[in-house]
């Protein structure tokens, strides 16, 4: 899609608002998987794209259903949310079926094979582990 990465940087500040460390985290998660991304195959960008930017919007719904959120919880409630927003830009519903699959097991053990699922997981790990270390 042309300025997918854009249109999705667009929603994804707008649904966060002022939650700039949520905004940075997939900044920096969307970095990690496109670097990854380019050393794999197999792998479709724009879904690429979209889990790295949207993997965590579940967090909102959680936190305030709950007034916290796990692994769980971003499963639970992410895909959802990520189909909305992706539904907004007319990201082609095929797509977002897998966008929604991945989002919603990034945090358990793998259910399923993507290889855009891996380079998620990889990226959203190596994102975490350096902000544990700042």
């Amino acid at each position: 899609m042309r300025y997918l990465r854009a249109q999705l940087v667009r929603i994804l500040t707008q649904y966060f608002g002022d939650d700039d460390r949520r905004i940075e985290h997939a900044l920096k998660v969307l970095g990690h998987a496109e670097r990854i991304m380019l050393e794999r195959s197999g792998c479709d960008e724009d879904i690429v794209i979209a889990c790295a930017l949207l993997h965590d919007v579940g967090i909102k719904v959680s936190e305030a259903k709950h007034g916290y959120n796990n692994g769980k919880t971003q499963e639970e409630y992410g895909p959802g949310v990520a189909e909305e927003m992706l539904g907004s830009i007319d990201f082609p519903a095929e797509k977002i079926e897998i966008v929604k699959n991945i989002i919603g097991n990034h945090h358990s053990p793998s259910r399923y094979d993507y290889a855009e699922l891996a380079v998620l997981k990889e990226a959203d790990r190596i994102v975490n582990r350096l902000e544990l270390m700042s």
